[in-house]
C-alpha cells in the first residue's frame, strides 16, 4: 500500500484522467492528488461532441463526467487551463507553462490524442475546423446551419457522426474519403457498405478514392477543396476528420518509450516505474490478439483508469476486458466488440436490410475474434461473452436466428 502521504499527480483532465482521479479515491488513495488540464472546464465526455452536441441535444452538464463540486469534496485539487511543459524524472517534478512546478510521488499521464491536420495548402483558411475538444465543437456548432454547405474530409467514425449531425441541422452535406470505402480501418466491408447506403439515403454525398490537393478560398475563408486531379467542390466550411495522433510528445522528452503511443505494461506503467500512462496517448498490451495496440475509446481509457488505480493502490488488478466501441449515426447504434485480427470468415445474422443486425468476425479455427452489431445489443453482449471466453462457434448455427444466443454462449 502507498504511503499516506504520497502525491498522485495525474496530467490530463479528460476521460481517462478524472476517471482515474475518482477511481485512486475510490479503492482507497489516501494522498493528496492533482489533476492538471490543459482545458477551462472540468472533465467532460467527448463522444457527443461529434453527435447531440452539435445539433444542440446536450448541455455541459450532461457532458461533465461528474459535477465540478465533486473534487474538491474528493480532495482532488483541479489544475485548469493549465499546460505541463516538462517532467524532470530524477527530481519527480513538473513544470507549468506558468513558470510554476508541481513535485509528484506518482505520476499518471493520461494525455489524450489530437487531431491529425492535412498538410495542405489552405489548412490555415477561416472555415477549416477540427473536432477534438469542446472548443472545436462549439465553433462548429456556430458555424452550422440549414443550407451550409460543409465538406467532411475523412469517413471514419467522427466523420461520419459529424456528417448525420448537420443533415439534422439541414445542412449540405460532402463526405470525401482517401480508402475505397466509409469506415475502411475500423469495420468490415459489409459494415461500411450498410453505412455508406444509409449516409446517401440522408443525403450525404461521399466521394471515395480521393485525394485532397488543397483548400482554396476566398478573402481568407474557406469556399472549396481541392482534389488531386483537379476536381473542386464548393463549400461553405470544411471538417477535416482523418484520425488521431498520440500526444506523447511530453512522454518522449522526457525519455519515456514510446511508440505511436507511450508503451505501458498491464498495469499501465510506463519505462519508468514512478509514471504511469492511461488512455489515447498509450500503446498496450492486446492479449487476446496476442499483440500491441493504440485503443482510442472511453472503455479503453476507464479499463486503463481502474489498471493503474490499483496497481497504486495494492488491489487486485482488474480482469482483463474485450476492447468495444460504439458510433450512433441517425437511428443507428453501432456497438464493436473485439478487433478485426487474424479473421478468416465474417457471418452475418439477421438482415441488415432490416436495420437490424450483427456480423460475426471468425478466425481460421472457428474462435469469434469480433462482432460489429447494429441495432442488435443482444448479439453484441454475447459477442463480447464469446470472444472473451474464447469461443469457438459454428458459422451455421450462428446464421440460424432460431439458435438461441444463450444456447451459443454456453
Amino acid at each position: 500500500m502507498h504511503e499516506v502521504s504520497a502525491h498522485a499527480v495525474i496530467v490530463g483532465a479528460g476521460h481517462a484522467g478524472g476517471f482515474a482521479a475518482a477511481v485512486l479515491r475510490q479503492y482507497g488513495w489516501k494522498g493528496p492528488i492533482t489533476l492538471v488540464g490543459a482545458e477551462p472546464i472540468p472533465p467532460y465526455q467527448r463522444p457527443p461532441l461529434s453527435k447531440a452536441w452539435l445539433t444542440g441535444g446536450s448541455d455541459l452538464a450532461s457532458l461533465l463526467l461528474r459535477p465540478a463540486a465533486f473534487y474538491a469534496a474528493n480532495a482532488i485539487t483541479l489544475r485548469l487551463s493549465s499546460l505541463v511543459t516538462d517532467i524532470d524524472r530524477a527530481n519527480r517534478s513538473l513544470s507549468l507553462d506558468t513558470g510554476e512546478s508541481i513535485a509528484y510521488d506518482h505520476l499518471i499521464l493520461a494525455l489524450g490524442a489530437q487531431a491529425r491536420m492535412l498538410s495542405v495548402p489552405g489548412r490555415d483558411l477561416v472555415g477549416v475546423f477540427e473536432l477534438r475538444t469542446m472548443a472545436d465543437a462549439d465553433r462548429l456548432k456556430a458555424t452550422l446551419r440549414p443550407g451550409l454547405r460543409l465538406t467532411i474530409i475523412g469517413a471514419g467514425y467522427i466523420g461520419l457522426e459529424a456528417a448525420a449531425s448537420a443533415r439534422a441541422i439541414g445542412a449540405d452535406v460532402t463526405v470525401i474519403e482517401r480508402e475505397s470505402r466509409v469506415l475502411a480501418r475500423v469495420a468490415s466491408q459489409r459494415l461500411s457498405d450498410f453505412f455508406q447506403r444509409r449516409h446517401e439515403a440522408g443525403g450525404v454525398r461521399i466521394i471515395l478514392d480521393a485525394a485532397i490537393e488543397a483548400f482554396e478560398g476566398t478573402d481568407g475563408r474557406a469556399t472549396g477543396v481541392r482534389l488531386a486531379g483537379g476536381r473542386r467542390i464548393a463549400c461553405d466550411a470544411v471538417l477535416v476528420a482523418i484520425g488521431a495522433t498520440p500526444n506523447d510528445a511530453l512522454a518522449r522528452s522526457a525519455g519515456l518509450t514510446c511508440a505511436d503511443g507511450i508503451v505501458v505494461d498491464a498495469a499501465a506503467r510506463t519505462s519508468d516505474p514512478m509514471i504511469q500512462a492511461i488512455g489515447d496517448c498509450t500503446r498496450r498490451s492486446l492479449p487476446l490478439y496476442q499483440r500491441t495496440g493504440r485503443l482510442e475509446s472511453v472503455p479503453n481509457a476507464l479499463e486503463q483508469a481502474k489498471q493503474a488505480s490499483a496497481s497504486l493502490c495494492g488491489r487486485t488488478p482488474p480482469a482483463p476486458e474485450v476492447p468495444w466501441f460504439w458510433s450512433d449515426q441517425y437511428e443507428v447504434r453501432l456497438q464493436i466488440a473485439g478487433l478485426l485480427f487474424d479473421v478468416s470468415e465474417g457471418v452475418v445474422r439477421g438482415d441488415p436490410a432490416t436495420g437490424a443486425f450483427a456480423i460475426f468476425h471468425l478466425a481460421a479455427n472457428g474462435v469469434v475474434q469480433a462482432v460489429e452489431a447494429v441495432n442488435a445489443a443482444a448479439e453484441f453482449m454475447a459477442g463480447r461473452t464469446m470472444i472473451a471466453k474464447r469461443k469457438q462457434v459454428a458459422p451455421a448455427r450462428l446464421r440460424d436466428m432460431s439458435s438461441s444466443l444463450r444456447e451459443l454462449i454456453a
